[in-house]
């Protein structure tokens, strides 16, 4: 994420002003003891499947991904999915995970996001590439009623569908035939990709894309909307060679500047908007809450940087801040816990296992909130925080039996269901979720005490090195975020 120098309008709040409030809340709380059942989405037989940020499990029980088949890309090694296979995305309902395939040929799908009705936004590859820059085409795509759409491109080669609302809006980016010397795709859009055209965001309801236009620049980028079919992105804001990154709101034709503000992660339905806002020089970053027209800076845990990750429509948002005397750059492995702010309060949701770090990914209505304790570098622990804590392993919940180890969360529903990722003792990933059991429901059902799996070891993981895990990117790479090396080599 690129931004320019920010003015704040609220002062740091400091850990030691923070630490009463957080002892306070949690004194009196009694948490329910849970229980949940683990489903293994598993693959089309390939190696992986993933859960992507921010996307996993609506409100109906249906969740999306992606996942491997057994055919190697064709384009190695330029490989969208890390283990180099083709991967296809998937929708998983009632125990069955359906493969939604790509565009015709043998192409590679990835999620972007799906709606509470199960129409699923993405992108897909065509079987072309860009001469240019030596990438295959990818066309921004949506799953509806069992078919696949191409919603197409303004000319270019490249596209993709980053969300879609319950009303079936899709929103994303796609090129144009218009050369550029510097790309949003590249430095603003979070899709780390060089196309060699200019980007436009766009909303599809039906027929052909919308160009919603940009705040002055060439190029534009939307990766949210909301219920109500409000839009949030980024646009360049001039024509310059180094020009400058803004985000914006867009409503009823208009698009909103929002401020040199370093990033866009969440937008809830009130249209609040929350992510890492950027100190003078890009490198230390603060979260912030957009309300009201206002800017808020949200402060650290006492440290010098902090990002927002997910926001719900009470207003709350979570993510990480650095500790006190932490020191680096955003998104830098210095110390750093997952935080939830509500009211002007920023609680330390703490670690867990003993790790050093944390991050939270995602909150609900109910505030419940899901992440991964780390090791300030590599994810390790998936946890659940609820009520004033503790936080909870959710290896608390695999049997005991299992080689699988979770080692983040990366979302919650209203009904509590849970998309995670976990990792094999070969270093294969697969998406997971979690699913309550009522009251009823006994081991039978696969239904997993807290306590049930107290003190199993879990399988020792291939040892990487990742960058700190927070930045939202396109279907192709989320999944690197996931990707440990298999034990017996896969290329």
């Amino acid at each position: 994420m690129n931004s320019k120098a920010i003015v704040w309008l609220i002062a740091i709040a400091t850990f030691a002003s923070l630490a009463i409030p957080v002892q306070l809340f949690g004194q009196d709380h009694e948490r329910k003891q849970h229980r949940y059942r683990l489903v293994d989405v598993g693959t089309f037989g390939g190696p992986d499947s993933y859960f992507i940020f921010g996307v996993g499990v609506n409100g109906r029980g249906q969740a999306a991904g992606a996942a491997a088949t057994p055919t190697r890309d064709p384009f190695y090694p330029i490989c969208i999915f890390p283990d180099c296979f083709v991967g296809h995305t998937f929708q998983w309902q009632d125990g069955v995970a359906t493969d939604l395939g790509a565009l015709p040929g043998n192409n590679n799908s990835g999620v972007g996001a799906m709606n509470s009705r199960g129409t699923v936004a993405g992108v897909s590859e065509n079987g072309l590439v860009d001469p240019v820059i030596n990438f295959p085409d990818l066309e921004p795509v949506v799953w509806k009623d069992g078919h696949i759409i191409d919603l197409g491109t303004f000319g270019g080669n490249f596209g993709q569908a980053n969300a879609i609302n319950d009303r079936g809006q899709v929103v994303g980016f796609a090129t144009n035939t218009t050369p550029t010397p510097v790309s949003i795709a590249a430095v603003g859009c979070d899709v780390d990709l060089a196309v060699p055209t200019q980007s436009r965001a766009f909303i599809w309801d039906g027929g052909p894309i919308q160009d919603l236009g940009t705040l002055g620049g060439t190029d534009s980028c939307a990766v949210l909307i909301n219920q109500r079919g409000q839009v949030a992105g980024y646009s360049f804001t001039d024509t310059s060679s180094n020009p400058p990154v803004h985000p914006f709101l867009w409503h009823h034709g208009t698009m909103r500047d929002l401020g040199t503000l370093g990033g866009t992660f969440a937008l809830n339905n009130r249209g609040e908007v929350a992510g890492p806002s950027f100190l003078a020089g890009d490198s230390v970053c603060h979260p912030f809450l957009w309300r009201r027209g206002e800017l808020s800076d949200l402060g650290t845990l006492g440290g010098d940087t902090g990002i927002a990750e997910s926001l719900n429509d009470a207003g709350d948002v979570v993510g990480e801040a650095d500790l006190p005397g932490a020191s680096g750059p955003c998104f830098g492995p210095q110390a750093h816990h997952a935080f939830r702010w509500r009211r002007g309060v920023m609680t330390d949701l703490g670690t867990q296992d003993g790790d050093p770090c944390s991050l939270a990914l995602s909150i609900n209505s109910l505030g419940q909130i899901v992440g991964a304790s780390t090791d300030c570098s590599n994810f390790l622990h998936a946890f659940l925080w609820e009520k004033g804590g503790p936080m909870i392993d959710l290896n608390s919940f695999v049997p005991a039996s299992s080689n699988l180890t979770l080692i983040a969360a990366t979302l919650i529903n209203d009904r509590g269901e849970i998309a995670a990722q976990g990792f094999l003792s070969n270093g294969d990933t697969h998406a997971i979720l979690l699913i309550p059991c009522d009251e009823e429901q006994g081991d039978r059902d696969g239904c997993e005490d807290e306590s049930a799996s107290a003190g199993v070891v879990r399988p020792v993981l291939p040892s990487r090195s990742l960058s700190r895990p927070t930045r939202r990117l396109p279907a192709w790479q989320r999944m690197n975020q996931f990707r440990l090396p298999h034990a017996g080599g896969k290329d």
